[in-house]
């Protein structure tokens, strides 16, 4: 099984290479997807149907990345489903690189009993190959096939037993995870680069991530400013990343 429920990935997404990032010559240990999902978030203002939280670095966030944020993540309930905003604000003095990504898990079956004949559909044709994933989580230059035609992938514990399925630089904003009764749940998101998806076959959810960076190339060991699909904020500049999560039963 997977202990997580949906942890939000930051400051990196993915493996660093050996465990750690490196910034301005010096090494910092660094888990994978980062350390927010394990950090204590205030309650920084509610609504009726709103709550937004807040992270700001720390002792414990500087010693493995070494500057000064401000992280909120804000939620709201619609008709449907969830709406979430995260927004990243650099408050150090010099420029900040970083990624974040959501990674929420869905039943899978979505609904019925059986886990056969449901399929994700992209919104837009995607290229129907995905990077291997190298020893250590890292990303490989070698590519594999995935069995998506017109943007449709049908989804087998067999797909998904090997490694996370990333489609890089996506060209879908959005997604839609379908059961064969018609029940679908539909993410949108803006602000996001990539789309992953993943599971831990035969345990019954399937993970339906948006992500702005990836995990360290095989060969990558450079500053993490200039690590691929790092974002660079200047002192002072908040990046926003939105993604909305709603349901629509079928005739189950």
């Amino acid at each position: 099984m997977w202990p997580g429920v949906s942890p939000l990935l930051f400051p990196i997404v993915g493996w660093a290479r050996n465990g750690e990032i490196r910034v301005d010559g010096r090494s910092y240990p660094m888990g994978v997807h980062g350390f927010a999902a394990g950090e204590v978030f205030e309650v920084a203002s509610t609504t009726a149907d709103e709550v937004r939280f807040e992270l700001c670095d720390n002792a414990r966030t500087r010693a493995q990345y070494p500057f000064g944020f401000r992280l909120s993540m804000t939620y709201r309930v619609l008709q449907n489903g969830i709406a979430m905003e995260v927004r990243i604000t650099n408050s150090d003095i010099r420029p900040m690189p970083y990624a974040c990504g959501l990674h929420p898990g869905f039943c899978w079956p979505l609904s019925g009993q059986d886990r056969a004949g449901h399929l994700v559909h992209f919104a837009r044709e995607e290229t129907p190959e995905v990077p291997e994933i190298a020893p250590g989580g890292l990303f490989s230059d070698r590519r594999r096939s995935v069995p998506m035609e017109r943007g449709v992938l049908q989804l087998t514990d067999e797909l998904l037993a090997r490694e996370a399925l990333c489609f890089l630089d996506a060209r879908s904003s959005s997604v839609v995870f379908e059961a064969p009764d018609g029940s679908k749940l539909t993410v949108d998101a803006q602000g996001f680069r990539h789309w992953a998806l993943w599971s831990r076959p035969p345990a019954p959810f399937l993970c339906i991530e948006a992500w702005t960076g990836h995990g360290d190339p095989e060969h990558f060991s450079d500053d993490l400013s200039r690590k691929p699909s790092m974002i660079l904020l200047a002192p002072g500049e908040t990046g926003v990343h939105k993604a909305a999560f709603t349901f629509c039963p079928g005739k189950g």
